[in-house]
């Protein structure tokens, strides 16, 4: 798989960045100023999306997308590490949790879940319509309507413009991408969150228009050792849409004790 490091790789904390549905480093992008200062910092693309071509099987998981990174960062040497996933990603670092709790300092949650739950099954049943009807083109033009606050839309025409450009042309296929969806609809560890100890931030927007902020409330009552960080605004991207908040939020969390 593609990866990129960045930062001072004689930094105390590795972080690793874990993207969402979509599959890609580039999404992490905006954030790497700040987290380079401070941290060794680990972006990647995911398998079958992006710089990391592959066909993905039938039966595609969300821990076969957890095994993966784990032989990324196992190739690459990384013993410790905090964990920071977006949606689909943090639900790779939850399986992570469960599979090698050893490996995570820290355990960052945005927008994420622990289990399916109806209004997002009929946002994915409506994308699913729109890509196997309509073709990829349809598909990403209706990305940010589950992204990002319609205000924020507004504002960022230009830059919303020149991503999806680059979205479509760097659309990872029907395939893939169905598979992906059908993971991350199949991920389920309702019952396994207690036995999760990792010290974890759960960060929400009560405006996500794709993932309901009461399923990260769940989330963090569930977990074992967890805090939860719910804003007003920010959408389904809120690290995005509220950056240098996002950012202070997360440093302070980052931080190793004294």
């Amino acid at each position: 798989m593609h990866y990129e490091i960045h930062g001072n790789p004689e930094a105390t904390q590795t972080v690793v960045l874990c993207s969402g549905l979509g599959g890609a480093a580039g999404y992490w992008a905006p954030h790497l100023t700040a987290l380079s200062k401070t941290h060794r910092v680990i972006s990647y693309d995911q398998r079958g999306t992006g710089r990391s071509p592959a066909a993905l099987a039938e039966g595609y998981s969300i821990a076969d997308m957890a095994d993966e990174l784990l032989t990324l960062l196992d190739s690459l040497a990384v013993t410790h590490c905090a964990f920071v996933g977006h949606a689909l990603g943090g639900l790779v670092g939850l399986q992570i949790a469960l599979h090698r709790p050893a490996l995570l300092e820290r355990l960052v949650l945005i927008n994420a879940w622990a289990a399916p739950n109806a209004h997002s099954a009929r946002c994915f049943d409506t994308r699913i319509q729109l890509l196997t009807h309509c073709g990829a083109a349809a598909y990403v033009a209706a990305q940010p309507l589950f992204l990002y606050p319609p205000t924020w839309i507004v504002a960022n025409g230009e830059r919303l413009e020149a991503d999806l450009a680059h979205a479509l042309a760097h659309f990872p296929g029907e395939t893939n991408t169905l598979l992906r969806i059908a993971a991350l609809r199949a991920f389920d560890i309702s019952a396994q969150l207690g036995a999760i100890k990792v010290p974890t931030l759960v960060m929400a927007s009560r405006d996500d228009s794709l993932v309901p902020w009461t399923q990260s409330v769940q989330l963090a009552e569930g977990l074992a050792n967890a805090e939860l960080d719910v804003r007003d605004f920010g959408g389904h991207a809120c690290n995005l849409t509220e950056q240098t908040d996002f950012e202070t939020r997360l440093l302070a969390f980052l931080q190793p004790p004294v």
